[in-house]
């Protein structure tokens, strides 16, 4: 089982990123589920919700404790939410900023990981570009894909398409494309660690 934890705060499509995640897992016929878990149901509050993947039906229904992965949404929770509980060296780990690791403070707990397991993403940017919006989940899926290669791009485009008619949709699904590139094309070495 594979599982995926992202953090961000409300407003920002954390619910919407697991969605997504687990039908594009669904698409490629695996088992999949998606829930959040909030406190109060306001714009800008943190937010957390979860997903799992797996060849296998998914009996587990509570929240991720020990994840194979973290999505982070909003690089202001690094020092204010344990957004890294349970996450192991073996994990990943993926920062929506157009910093280095380093810049916020991250660069000791990151020298644990094994070499191109963490990365940030300007993801904002990118949706801003794209979708003249700055919803950053769709881009870091497809950054999300890039880095695990636990889903393929073309999956969380097809989860997007199903979810997001039109413009949106293919909009949505350009940043999860750029977003992708990012991380294999020529930036990627500065964006990982």
């Amino acid at each position: 089982m594979f599982q995926v934890r992202i953090h961000g705060r409300g407003g920002q499509g954390v619910v919407t990123a697991a969605e997504l995640l687990s039908v594009a897992a669904f698409l490629e016929g695996r088992e999949a589920q998606a829930f959040p878990t909030f406190g109060s149901e306001r714009t800008g509050a943190p937010v957390v919700a979860f997903c799992r993947m797996d060849d296998k039906p998914i009996r587990v229904r509570e929240p991720i404790a020990e994840p194979d992965a973290v999505i982070v949404l909003d690089p202001t929770l690094v020092h204010q939410v344990d957004l890294f509980s349970g996450l192991d060296e073996s994990g990943y780990l993926l920062v929506n900023t157009s910093r280095a690791l380093a810049e916020l403070g991250l660069d000791e707990y990151v020298k644990r990981f094994q070499p191109g397991r963490c990365a940030t993403v300007p993801a904002t940017e990118i949706a801003r570009e794209r979708l003249g919006r700055p919803l950053p989940n769709a881009a870091l899926l497809g950054a999300f894909a890039a880095l695990t290669h636990e889903i393929s791009l073309d999956s969380v485009a097809a989860a997007i398409r199903e979810r997001f008619a039109g413009v949106t949709g293919e909009q949505n699904i350009a940043a999860a494309e750029d977003a992708h590139a990012f991380l294999v094309g020529p930036t990627a070495e500065a964006s990982r660690a």
